[in-house]
């Protein structure tokens, strides 16, 4: 009480130096200072970040009035001040804020989302940026530790929609738009320092995206002193984890220091046979010069391997259960994965800060990342070379498909035939299924040895198709107050890619040679390269496609914020530029003319702009409004239709237009904390690539009805309309009740423009319109509700429960059913026995069954003098309730006949492959702080 009668009678003392406001930030429970809390006068464009001190200063042009001063930092409970500003100096000496207990353990434990579900590149559901920020809204605190495990993404936006920087550096992928966080992955203590922007709002590093901003700032300087160890164990992605931290804090010196490192492991995490290995390596070094100069470098590595898991079909998840996974067998009594995915992609980043005046500062980065990325898988189609009797080469040889869970070795394969079923074979693939199916390594390597005794080349190989990337990055960031309600600040950027992609060979399992010829082509068309025919490859070496991607972008943007006593504004425009360029390092023998040597070169030129008003009708009642606009430009992987063989640019291809809104209410008070927003999102002129094996295909041309196509979606329109919400109630001093919940729906807008690609066909096959209009977009629930309590006591210990309620989530469409390719035969005429009836049915969208989920999470610590010790824990999906979390129709029966033929029997043989969410999971963390 005296402490507080002291800051409020400090704020009208005056003393002498002019017109200046400074205070002190420090921890209230050790009495540390406090660096890097953001102080910010409302209804006025001032804000600092308080320094190795805690102190802050203002002093230029400070508005006279009646303000409030804001102090926020991640981690800490935010603190308001009234203060009324004279043309006097004010010091508000020391001011205190308190640990947000049950924020630093989740952010200390980290989400629930698992680290290979971030990245999964045939997922896109990692629209995750400010997750460690999250707890800061009860919407957004909900879509990342309860709704994340079910893949929701928060409106419905893909991650590629978000932009996440490190030190204003944007880390987002060329090939796919999406941020790959496993390139940061295990350095939980090193990424708090983070500034996130919500949806379209103003950001000061980045025009940004329709999913939000997020820049981590990962730099020495910005770490209070002190360090850190915690160990970590779990059932799901992994089994245990290790991780140690250390700050210097700035020495008077002016150097800084921080490193961390992490040790993620699994044997078999909670799915079968997916492994999990994983390190992470930070550090960093800053020198403060003088106020005006600081420097730093930043370096820090994660190399990861882990073991994928399969999506499977209904009835082998009948005959093995959710936790069974076709891609791994026992070699020599342990556990091995035919399909891991490892990436180890070093990053360096220079930083300069400059605060040229107390007005304007200027950020100045340069990046460096490199490294590989590879997802491995078994090749059987190894083969000889022979001459036949007409003096033609031809291929033979190949082996069976090593999956076990191949569509030919389950019982419904033995049951395909209603009027001569065959039980036993049926019965004799369950009982093996059931008891050995998994992969037989043992069988692998004795096929391919007793082909090597023979004087054959291997049948089997374990390859995997390798990704070499060099990017740099340079970009510069200004800030400069115009007054005291109006902020500038822009940037300008630009990154330059060369990016090298190959299939190297792993493993020939006890062979010598694999010919690298494509067994399924004739004569020269067989050849992968022609520059080398025939070639026989050995381990390590490159075989079947060799590229290069190269890419150039460049651009900037510009920003005003204005602050009032009523409304706060932004505008903001971006404009930028991105050219493509494929380079064949192969000339394949199915595009001898299409192959070898430079693609033309693809130019894309972009804008943005976005605005948005706050109006403060009280100090509780604020509402917002935000608009945005903007182009980008196609991904890399949708600009190529088949970039593994050929050059061919994708046709009619443009830039992606993109419109995005959201007006909200926001009401805060002792009683009730809460928003309320609806939002709008349409995205335009889109393109997506696709590669199966489809079965049914109408026209002519060699191998007309079936062949592995590359299939190319053009026009494609988005749209996103819904309601998202949070509410805090507290009910007594320790306990509150929460809820949070978004209700959306998200639809393709329109009927896009299909057409197939294949080496099985000279030319490309139009199909027309693709009717999706209507069709729900996959990827998570969209609608999701969320109820909890939250206990905090005062001793430092606090337990939260919430019951979570999913609905409204949908398989992914098979497009090419849904073209005039459906109700054709191959030679183009209709189908005589098509019913329009039964067609509508089989085409009707599957949605998955509603479900909820019960989380409990709680911690405790203990304070030891200026040390602490801590325990956090989660129990995720007490009822073991099972789910899906996505999946997809196969695409392999496309055409009428064939789709009823299969959707009739009692088991399909090429049902939808569904994902299937964890069962009761556990995380229990303990920590040490010093």
């Amino acid at each position: 009480m005296k402490r507080t009668l002291l800051i409020v009678l400090l704020f009208f003392i005056a003393s002498a130096g002019g017109q200046t406001l400074t205070g002190r930030l420090v921890d209230e429970d050790t009495g540390q200072p406090l660096q890097g809390v953001h102080i910010k006068i409302l209804n006025a464009a001032l804000e600092q970040y308080s320094d190795v001190d805690g102190k802050f200063l203002f002093q230029q042009d400070l508005p006279e009035g009646s303000f409030v001063i804001m102090c926020s930092k991640n981690g800490f409970f935010d603190r308001y001040f009234p203060v009324r500003i004279s043309s006097e100096a004010i010091d508000l000496e020391v001011i205190s804020l308190k640990p947000n207990l049950p924020e630093l353990q989740q952010q200390t434990a980290s989400i629930s989302l698992a680290d290979h579900e971030l990245d999964e590149e045939d997922a896109s559901y990692s629209n995750v940026a400010g997750l460690l920020q999250a707890s800061k809204d009860v919407f957004l605190n909900a879509a990342a530790f309860d709704f994340s495990s079910t893949f929701f993404r928060p409106r419905g936006y893909d991650s590629e929609l978000s932009k996440v920087l490190i030190n204003g550096v944007e880390m987002n992928k060329f090939f796919n738009g999406r941020p790959l966080w496993s390139n940061w992955g295990g350095l939980n203590d090193v990424q708090r320092n983070q500034v996130f922007s919500q949806g379209s709002a103003a950001s000061e590093v980045s025009f940004g995206g329709p999913a939000g901003t997020t820049n981590i700032i990962m730099r020495a300087s910005q770490y209070a002193h002190g360090g850190k160890f915690s160990y970590a164990m779990a059932n799901r992605s992994y089994t245990g984890r290790a991780m140690a931290s250390y700050h210097s804090g700035l020495l008077p010196s002016g150097w800084a220091y921080s490193v961390s490192g992490a040790k993620r492991f699994a044997e078999e995490s909670f799915v079968e046979g997916s492994t999990y290995n994983a390190n992470s390596f930070f550090v960093s070094v800053g020198k403060r010069f003088n106020e005006a100069h600081d420097l730093n470098l930043t370096a820090f590595y994660t190399p990861n391997l882990r073991g994928k898991n399969s999506p499977n079909t209904q009835e082998v998840y009948e005959l093995r259960g959710e936790q069974y996974n076709s891609y791994w067998g026992y070699q020599d009594g342990k556990i091995r994965n035919s399909r891991q995915k490892e990436v180890a992609e070093p990053v360096m980043m220079l930083n300069h800060s400059w605060k040229i005046s107390e007005r304007l500062s200027l950020d100045n980065n340069l990046a460096y990342q490199f490294g590989t990325t590879g997802n491995s898988r078994i090749d059987y189609g190894g083969s000889r070379s022979l001459v036949d009797s007409n003096s033609a080469e031809i291929f033979i040889g190949g082996g069976s498909n090593p999956d076990p869970a191949y569509y030919q070795k389950l019982p419904s394969y033995f049951l395909r035939f209603e009027n001569n079923p065959d039980y036993q074979s049926a019965y004799l693939a369950e009982q093996e299924f059931r008891e050995n199916g998994q992969i037989n390594w043992d069988a692998i390597y004795l096929a391919n040895q007793t082909a090597a005794s023979t004087g054959g080349n291997a049948i089997y190989a374990l390859y995997e198709d390798r990704t070499d990337d060099r990017q740099v990055s340079a970009s510069t960031n200004f800030r400069y107050i115009m007054g005291q309600h109006l902020v500038l600040t822009g940037g300008a950027q630009s990154r330059f890619l060369e990016s090298e992609n190959f299939a190297s060979v792993l493993d020939l399992f006890g062979a010598n040679y694999f010919l690298d010829v494509d067994a399924f082509s004739e004569g020269a068309a067989a050849q992968n390269n022609l520059k080398t025919p025939n070639k026989m490859v050995s381990e390590n070496d490159i075989f079947k496609y060799h590229y290069d991607l190269r890419v150039k972008n460049a651009g900037g943007f510009l920003q005003a914020e204005g602050k009032g006593k009523k409304f706060d504004t932004y505008l903001s425009a971006e404009v930028s530029g991105s050219s493509y360029q494929r380079f064949g390092r192969f000339q394949n023998g199915n595009f001898p003319e299409n192959s070898l040597g430079e693609s033309r070169l693809l130019n894309f030129g972009n804008y943005g702009v976005k605005l948005g008003v706050t109006y403060k009708y009280t100090g509780r009642h604020l509402f917002s409004v935000n608009a945005a606009h903007q182009t980008k430009p196609p991904t890399l992987r949708n600009s190529f239709a088949n970039a593994r063989q050929n050059n061919e640019v994708v046709k009619q291809l443009r830039n992606e237009k993109l419109f995005t809104a959201d007006a909200g209410y926001i009401f805060r008070s002792s009683f009730l904390t809460g928003r309320i927003t609806t939002f709008y999102g349409l995205f335009e002129d889109a393109t997506e690539i696709s590669f199966y094996y489809a079965d049914g295909l109408a026209g002519g041309g060699r191998d007309a009805t079936t062949a592995f196509v590359q299939e190319i979606l053009s026009g494609i329109e988005k749209r996103h309309a819904g309601v998202e919400f949070g509410v805090e109630v507290p009910i007594t001093s320790t306990l509150k009740i929460k809820s949070a919940g978004s209700s959306g729906k998200y639809i393709y807008g329109s009927s896009p423009d299909l057409y197939l690609t294949s080496d099985n066909f000279p030319e490309n096959r139009e199909f027309g319109s693709a009717l999706l209009k209507g069709y729900r977009l996959s990827g998570g629930p969209q609608q999701a509700m969320q109820i909890g309590l939250e206990y905090r006591d005062p001793s430092y210990w606090w337990i939260a429960t919430t019951a979570n309620h999913f609905s409204r989530a949908f398989v992914d469409i098979a497009p090419l059913t849904r073209t005039r390719n459906f109700y054709t035969d191959h030679d183009g005429l209709p189908l005589l026995e098509y019913d329009e009836k039964i067609a509508n049915k089989l085409l009707q969208q599957e949605e998955f069954e509603d479900y909820v989920l019960v989380n409990m999470v709680g911690g405790k610590s203990w304070r030891l003098k200026n040390r602490f010790v801590g325990f956090f824990g989660s129990l995720n999906n007490i009822l073991n309730t099972s789910y899906k979390t996505g999946g997809y129709e196969q695409s392999r029966n496309v055409n009428y006949a064939l789709l009823k033929a299969d959707a009739e029997r009692e088991k399909p043989l090429f049902g939808s492959k569904y994902w299937f969410g964890a069962g009761t999971t556990y995380y229990a963390h303990v920590y040490y702080r010093f």
